[in-house]
């Protein structure tokens, strides 16, 4: 959904799988520290009420004065939302719980799965000068994830290495294609992106083998695997890029950012 009044608009993709456990924050959390290390602008929308991208990225819940919750439904300055990481060039606007009553108050309002997609095209937007922005859905196909799907150009989705990993994505598909008839005509599917992978397990052979027989091209070339120090790596509130630089998790999410990258340059040319 391209702003024809903002030539330079960054790219949205909202990370989305309502199925929890996927791999689907720490997927938002490395992809934009990989895009701001190649030198890409960033911002990370915490649409998760368990702000759990908000911690990996290094905000103190104390810190999180203003939130997404602020971003959609309070009459804040975008600037006191917009809090800036450790990491050069990567923003975020973090969640606290309270985004969890948001649900409740969207439905009384006429404009209720749009707020997110108005809020991210203010003019003030502009003073970032963002490449991309990435939101990090909640776990489940509620209004904060229809305000995502609507407020995007694409949706990433990550997939679990694991039995019946294929089974939950028609329902995410089928909302996808829901949110193209009702709010957003140009929505498309950034990619498939596989996590948790192992390459001594038959299961993630399998799994990715069906997923490439029936999604195709939509797969990433790029494999996230099962690694501990992606796993650490939140604890101590950083991207693994930062956490272990050289581990094969950040060499992984710096390949799917290139993978990214790449295809969206090809999109723009």
């Amino acid at each position: 959904m391209p702003d024809l009044s903002r030539p330079n608009a960054p790219k949205i993709i909202a990370v989305a799988n309502q199925k929890g456990g996927v791999g689907k924050t720490t997927t938002t959390i490395n992809l934009a520290a990989a895009m701001a290390e190649a030198g890409k602008k960033v911002l990370v929308v915490d649409l998760d009420p368990q702000g759990n991208a908000s911690t990996g990225l290094g905000i103190e819940v104390d810190d999180r004065e203003f939130t997404t919750y602020d971003l959609i439904l309070g009459d804040v300055a975008l600037t006191s939302v917009v809090t800036p990481t450790a990491t050069p060039g990567l923003a975020i606007v973090p969640a606290t719980v309270d985004l969890s009553s948001a649900d409740i108050e969207l439905i009384s309002n006429e404009k209720r799965s749009f707020l997110l997609h108005d809020a991210l095209r203010q003019p003030e937007m502009d003073i970032y000068a963002l490449d991309y922005i990435l939101i990090d859905c909640p776990p489940s196909l509620n209004l904060l994830t229809v305000n995502a799907m609507i407020a995007a150009d694409s949706v990433l989705v990550p997939l679990q290495s694991e039995f019946f990993a294929l089974e939950g994505l028609s329902q995410l598909m089928l909302t996808i294609r829901e949110v193209r008839q009702s709010g957003n005509k140009d929505l498309r599917i950034e990619g498939i992106v596989l996590t948790m992978y192992d390459t001594r397990n038959n299961l993630s052979l399998q799994v990715e083998q069906d997923a490439r027989d029936n999604l195709g091209e939509l797969v990433f070339a790029t494999r996230i695997p099962r690694n501990v120090r992606v796993s650490e790596a939140p604890s101590f509130a950083m991207p693994v890029l930062t956490y272990d630089t050289a581990s094969k998790g950040a060499q992984a999410y710096r390949a799917l950012a290139q993978e990214v990258l790449t295809k969206n340059m090809k999109t723009a040319a």
